[in-house]
């Protein structure tokens, strides 16, 4: 095991967890890669050990999702409490300065800190998701976020999974199924479970309501920002993606092909330019 196990208390006393990868040497360049709604450290695994190599690289639990705590109210699943929770993870590390990945979610998180705290953030990946988006995505993810039915083998789950996901990743065979299953299920007594509240998806609503985020992606501007969009996604369409690139003289936009929402990033295209990116 290559990373430690951080547990942290937030400004309501809710515990949380993240990985923490030691970088390869004491004061490495950080990165916190922000997952997308119902995911979870887990899913950047791959990718964490690939980068520690070059940076410290820090994956968040959020809140009930992981091994952080479950809310007791979950009118605090949103985004703005997240990223709260973040900037308290921050400071627990004491990370003056550092870049974040942020996929779906974790992507509107970072535009959401790199607007509160510019000097804090260095450079930004965005992975499939903008200022607008696709009211398709979000009808997609509601009609099952908080509602799959219970499973009782893993051979269940990771038919679950591919039933729900099929759609984004069409060439998955059984294998990458399981793979992702094990990171969206737990064990729990004799069945594996998803892992995450269900009650997340009171925070759905109010998401797909959000205000105008174009003035938050506008404040990026200064900062390098790497933006991948699935060639398939539902929830970032080609319009927005255009518009992004027009309008951030910065950002470099990579389409990632025959992936829907969102990557993996575990994709050779993916990975090349997050490279790419870090390293210039």
């Amino acid at each position: 095991m290559n990373h430690a196990d951080v547990y942290y208390r937030c400004a309501d006393g809710l515990r949380l967890y993240a990985r923490d990868y030691a970088g390869p040497h004491e004061g490495a360049p950080a990165i916190l890669c922000l997952p997308g709604l119902t995911r979870n450290s887990k899913d950047f695994a791959a990718l964490a050990e690939h980068l520690r190599l070059r940076n410290r690289v820090i994956c968040p639990d959020l809140r009930g999702r992981g091994r952080s705590g479950r809310d007791s109210d979950p009118a605090r699943y949103r985004p703005d409490v997240y990223v709260a929770d973040i900037w308290t993870l921050a400071d627990v590390l004491r990370l003056p300065r550092f870049s974040i990945i942020g996929t779906s979610l974790g992507g509107l998180m970072a535009m959401m800190m790199a607007a509160q705290t510019p000097a804090r953030i260095d450079r930004i990946v965005i992975n499939d998701i903008g200022p607008e988006i696709d009211p398709k995505g979000i009808a997609r993810i509601s009609g099952h976020v908080g509602k799959s039915a219970p499973v009782a083998t893993w051979k269940d789950a990771a038919r679950q999974t591919a039933q729900i996901n099929g759609i984004a990743f069409p060439d998955y065979g059984d294998a990458d199924w399981m793979d992702m299953a094990r990171n969206l299920y737990i064990q729990e007594g004799t069945a594996p479970v998803l892992d995450y509240d269900p009650m997340i998806s009171r925070g759905l609503a109010t998401g797909s309501a959000a205000p105008d985020l174009w003035p938050l992606f506008d404040a990026l501007a200064p900062k390098p920002v790497l933006a991948l969009r699935g060639a398939l996604s539902d929830m970032l369409s080609a319009a927005t993606f255009a518009q992004m690139k027009k309008r951030h003289t910065l950002l470099e936009g990579v389409v990632v092909p025959r992936r829907g929402h969102a990557p993996a990033l575990n994709e050779p295209e993916s990975i090349a330019a997050i490279d790419r990116f870090f390293a210039t």
